[in-house]
C-alpha cells in the first residue's frame, strides 16, 4: 500500500505509537543505568529474589508483541478492509443468486453484475481521492468481479459476444491503470493486468480467436511497462509475458498440427495473422527492453529487462520458422530477416555503449540476444549449418575487441559463450562417421573457426579485462574463464584433423580402415598433449600446462577404455605407444618444472597473462 492510502489520522496514530514505544525503552534503559553500576551514586539495595522476579516478569516486554500486532493491524486498516470485502462479496452473491434463480434472465443479470463492478471501480477512484484506506479493496474488487463476470457470461451463458468481452477486459485494465497513474497506487494496475491476462486466456480456451486475444495480451504487456514505473514489479511483467508466450505458442502448435494433418484450418486459427502478430510482439518487446534499460540509467537494471531480448527473439523466431516450414514457405527469406534483426540488436548494443555510462549496463543483453538470433537465423539464411559458425565466431571476436574499448566485462564474457556454442555445435555436427558429415569441404569452416577462437584466446591473454568491470572484478579477477577459449579451439582443431584422417583412410587396406581411424584419433590426442606440455614448459605457462595434463588424461581414457576393447592389430600398438610417449614427456617436463629454483617459479606468468 502506498503512502497515499493512509489518512492523516492513521499517520498520527502510528507516530504516537512509535513515540510511546521509544518512551518505554528509554525508561527501561534509565532504570538499568541507575541500578548501581556507578559506585559514586547512592542507591538502595534490591533483594535478590525481587530482582529475579523482575527479570522473569517484565510486563512491558510481554505486552510489546501484542501492542505491535495491534499497531500493525491499525496501520493497515486490516479489520475495516476485511469487513468491506465481505460486504462487497455479499452484494455480488445476492446478484448472482437472483440471476441463477431465474428472476431475471442471464443477459440482464450479467448487465447488472457488470454495472455493479463498474460502480465499484468508480467508487475506488473517489476513495483514492479521499485517501481512504478502503480504496484498494473497492477498486480491486471491482476489477476482479468484472473479469469474472465477463468470462462466465461469455463462456457459460453465451450472452456476451466475443468482441465486447475482450473490449470490456481491455477497458477494465486501462481504467485500473488510470487510477494507479492518477493516485500513484500500485494495487489497481496490478489487479487490472492480471485480470486481463488470465481472463482473456480463459475465454474459449483452448480454441480462442487468437488475433483478438493477442490484442488483449498486447495491451496487458504495455500496461506492465507502465506499472514498472510506479514500482519495481518484475513478477507482474513476468506473469504477462508468460501468459502471452503460452497462448501464442498454443496458436503456433494448433496451426502446425492442422497443416501437417492436411486439414482445413479452423477460422479461429487465422493463419494469415500469425506472422504479423508475432512481428508486432517481437518489436514491442525489443522496444520495451530498450526503454527499460535507458530509464534505469545508472541504477540496477531488473532481471526482466536483461532477459527479455533473448527470450523474445528465441521464442518469436522459433515459432515463426516452425509455422513457415509447415506451410512450405520460404525459410531463406525468414532467415535473412532474422540476420537483419540480429544486426539491429548489435546496433542497439552500440547505441547503449555511446551513452558513456561505465560498464555499458544492459548492452550485454542485446549482444547475447544477437548471438542467439544469429545461431537460429544464419543456418536458414545460408542453408549450411557449419558455414554459420565462423560468422558467429567473427562477431564474437569483434565484440570482444569493442568490450575492452567500452570497459564492459559482461560483453567479454558473452563472447566467450559465443565461442563455446560454436565448439559445441561442431561436436554435435560431427557425431558419427557418416560420409556427409566427414566431407573434406567441412575442413574449411572448422579450420577457420579454430583459428578465430585460438586468436581470441591469445588476444585475451595479451589484453586482460579491466579490473573495474563488474563480472571480472567480482567473480573472475584473473580471467580464468578465458581458458575455455583454448579448450574450444583445441576441440575444433581435433575435428578438423579428424576429417583429414577420415579422408586419408581409403589409402589403407579395407580391413584396417575402421581400427586405424579410431586409433589415429587417440594418437592425435596424445600428440596434442605432448605439444602442449612442451609449449607450456618453454613458455613457463601454468595454464597451458594444466590443459596439457587434461588432454593427456582424455587420451588415456580413450586408449584404455575404448581402443583396448574395440580395436586390435598395428593401430592399437600405435595408440598405446602414443599414450606412453605422452606420459613420459609430461613426466620429464613436470619433473624439471618442480626442480626449478623457487624464485624462478614465483616469476612465472600466472594463467598465461
Amino acid at each position: 500500500m502506498s503512502q497515499s492510502d493512509q489518512t492523516l489520522e492513521e499517520r498520527e496514530k502510528e507516530l504516537s505509537a512509535r513515540i510511546q514505544t521509544l518512551e518505554r525503552q528509554l525508561d527501561r534503559l534509565s532504570a538499568r543505568m541507575g541500578d548501581g553500576n556507578d559506585p559514586g551514586v547512592p542507591h538502595s539495595p534490591v533483594p535478590a529474589a525481587a530482582a529475579a522476579r523482575e527479570k522473569e516478569y517484565e510486563p512491558d516486554e510481554i505486552t510489546d508483541v501484542s501492542e505491535e500486532v495491534l499497531n500493525w493491524a491499525g496501520r493497515t486498516s486490516l479489520l475495516p478492509r476485511l469487513a468491506t470485502l465481505c460486504f462487497l462479496l455479499v452484494v455480488a452473491l445476492i446478484l448472482r443468486t437472483i440471476t441463477d434463480s431465474g428472476l431475471v434472465n442471464a443477459l440482464v443479470g450479467s448487465g447488472i453484475g457488470m454495472s455493479y463492478a463498474a460502480i465499484l471501480m468508480i467508487a475506488g477512484w473517489f476513495k483514492y481521492r479521499e485517501q481512504s484506506p478502503l480504496a484498494p479493496i473497492i477498486a480491486a474488487s471491482g476489477a476482479i468481479l468484472m473479469s469474472t463476470i465477463v468470462v462466465e457470461t461469455h463462456s457459460r451463458f453465451n450472452s456476451l459476444p466475443l468482441v465486447p468481452a475482450y473490449l470490456t477486459l481491455m477497458a477494465t485494465g486501462i481504467g485500473m491503470a488510470l487510477i494507479s497513474r492518477r493516485f500513484n497506487a500500485f494495487t489497481p494496475i496490478s489487479v487490472g493486468i492480471l485480470g486481463m491476462c488470465f481472463a482473456g486466456a480463459a475465454i474459449d480456451y483452448p480454441h480462442p480467436f487468437f488475433p483478438y486475444l493477442s490484442l488483449v495480451l498486447f495491451t496487458a504487456n504495455l500496461l506492465g511497462y507502465f506499472a514498472a514505473q510506479l514500482k519495481r514489479c518484475s513478477w507482474l511483467r513476468w506473469s504477462a509475458l508468460f501468459v502471452t508466450m503460452v497462448m501464442l505458442q498454443l496458436w503456433q502448435v494448433q496451426i502446425v498440427t492442422s497443416l501437417r494433418k492436411g486439414e482445413t484450418a479452423a477460422p479461429e486459427l487465422a493463419i494469415s495473422w500469425f506472422l504479423p502478430v508475432m512481428a508486432v510482439f517481437a518489436v514491442t518487446y525489443i522496444l520495451l527492453a530498450l526503454l527499460g534499460i535507458v530509464r534505469s540509467g545508472t541504477d540496477k537494471i531488473s532481471k526482466f529487462e536483461l532477459a527479455l531480448p533473448t527470450l523474445n527473439i528465441t521464442w518469436a523466431f522459433s515459432a515463426a520458422i516452425y509455422v513457415v516450414s509447415a506451410q512450405g514457405g520460404n525459410t531463406y527469406l525468414l532467415g535473412v530477416i532474422g540476420v537483419v534483426a540480429a544486426i539491429g540488436h548489435l546496433a542497439a548494443t552500440f547505441w547503449l555503449a555511446r551513452r558513456g555510462i561505465a560498464g555499458t549496463p544492459g548492452a550485454s543483453s542485446f549482444t547475447f540476444a544477437s548471438g542467439v538470433l544469429l545461431a537460429l537465423a544464419l543456418p536458414a539464411a545460408t542453408g549450411k549449418f557449419l558455414l554459420s559458425l565462423p560468422i558467429i565466431s567473427l562477431v564474437a571476436l569483434f565484440m570482444a575487441v569493442m568490450s575492452r574499448k567500452w570497459g564492459s566485462g559482461t560483453i567479454r564474457v558473452t563472447t566467450y559463450l559465443f565461442q563455446i556454442y560454436c565448439s559445441a555445435a561442431v561436436v554435435f555436427a560431427f557425431l558419427g562417421d557418416s560420409p556427409a558429415a566427414m566431407g573434406a569441404v567441412n575442413m574449411l569452416p572448422v579450420g577457420l573457426l579454430t583459428c578465430i577462437i585460438l586468436y581470441q584466446y591469445q588476444w585475451c591473454r595479451l589484453l586482460p579485462p579491466a579490473p573495474e568491470s563488474s563480472f571480472f572484478g567480482r567473480f573472475d579477477k584473473n580471467d580464468r574463464s578465458g581458458v575455455l577459449l583454448l579448450l574450444a579451439g583445441l576441440i575444433n582443431g581435433f575435428y578438423m584433423i579428424r576429417i583429414a584422417l577420415f579422408q586419408a583412410m581409403p589409402m589403407l587396406p579395407a580391413e584396417m580402415q575402421r581400427d586405424a581411424f579410431r586409433c589415429s584419433q587417440s594418437v592425435l590426442i596424445n600428440c596434442a598433449a605432448i605439444a602442449l606440455i612442451l609449449f607450456a614448459f618453454l613458455r613457463k605457462n601454468k595454464e597451458i600446462r594444466n590443459v596439457a595434463i587434461l588432454v593427456m588424461v582424455i587420451g588415456g581414457i580413450k586408449v584404455f577404455l575404448y581402443d583396448l576393447t574395440r580395436t586390435h592389430g598395428l593401430p592399437l600398438v600405435f595408440s598405446v605407444f602414443s599414450f606412453g610417449m605422452a606420459a613420459a614427456v609430461e613426466s620429464i617436463a613436470l619433473g624439471k618444472w618442480q626442480k626449478q629454483p623457487a624464485d624462478r617459479r614465483e616469476n612465472e606468468p600466472v594463467d598465461g597473462i
